[in-house]
């Protein structure tokens, strides 16, 4: 199974992005240098996740919350 996440930055920016574990993936965002947007934007904490069947059904799901608003990000987080 593959998740999608939501990380909250430093500066409160929203990261969407994709996982097979979650909580591991936050944590390489905080310790590694990997991805050039969180770089700078650390802590990040883990705001929302949602399980997905498969790969492809997860970047399909990345990619339509990627283009939500903050403001229906947020509504997600929420629940």
């Amino acid at each position: 199974p593959w998740f999608v996440y939501i990380a909250e930055c430093r500066d409160q920016t929203l990261y969407v992005g994709i996982a097979k574990d979650a909580h591991n993936r936050i944590e390489a965002h905080n310790t590694t240098n990997q991805c050039r947007y969180t770089r700078y934007r650390k802590p990040l904490k883990l705001a929302y996740k949602e399980l997905c069947e498969n790969y492809n059904i997860a970047r399909k799901r990345e990619s339509e919350i990627k283009r939500f608003s903050r403001k229906k990000k947020l509504e997600l987080i929420i629940g």
